[in-house]
């Protein structure tokens, strides 16, 4: 199985913190809404991966405590990255739906973590992500799955 490009570059930036930010930049640029929220990728591997963000006024809302849409983002850049690191490239991916849960304030600083269940490789198939958020005090703040169409890739 060859190594994704995303996985490639992560393998490349990941020993060092200027590297992580600017691996976490290059995903948002080639996925711009992401942006907004300024997600900061501590790990990547197959299967795994966890994004971290900062509790800044951007992220926050009318009572001061992060978004949910921006913790959805979050939800979403761990989930949607981590796929594409983990999938053979004969595989392609796309998000089909989410159903999250709000679970607590996030009052600090948040951390996403998705894992991903097993995929049969070379047949259709959805696959759900569970992704977990937690504060700095390992509170869960929010649980989402997050359902990835998954789809043997086109032949060019």
């Amino acid at each position: 199985m060859s190594q994704s490009l995303a996985l490639s570059t992560w393998n490349r930036l990941k020993g060092n913190a200027p590297g992580r930010w600017l691996f976490s930049r290059i995903v948002c640029f080639r996925a711009p809404y992401f942006a907004s929220i300024s997600p900061l990728f501590r790990t990547l591997e197959v299967g795994f991966a966890k994004v971290s963000l900062k509790k800044r006024r951007k992220v926050t809302n009318h009572i001061g405590t992060v978004h949910a849409i921006a913790m959805a983002n979050l939800c979403e850049i761990a989930a949607g990255t981590m796929i594409e690191a983990s999938l053979p490239l004969s595989m392609r991916w796309i998000p089909k739906g989410m159903t999250i849960q709000y679970l607590a304030k996030a009052e600090t600083d948040i951390t996403a973590t998705a894992i991903l269940p097993k995929i049969e490789y070379g047949e259709t198939q959805d696959a759900v992500i569970a992704v977990k958020v937690q504060d700095t005090g390992g509170n869960v703040v929010v649980k989402a799955d997050i359902t990835m169409y998954v789809t043997p890739a086109k032949r060019q």
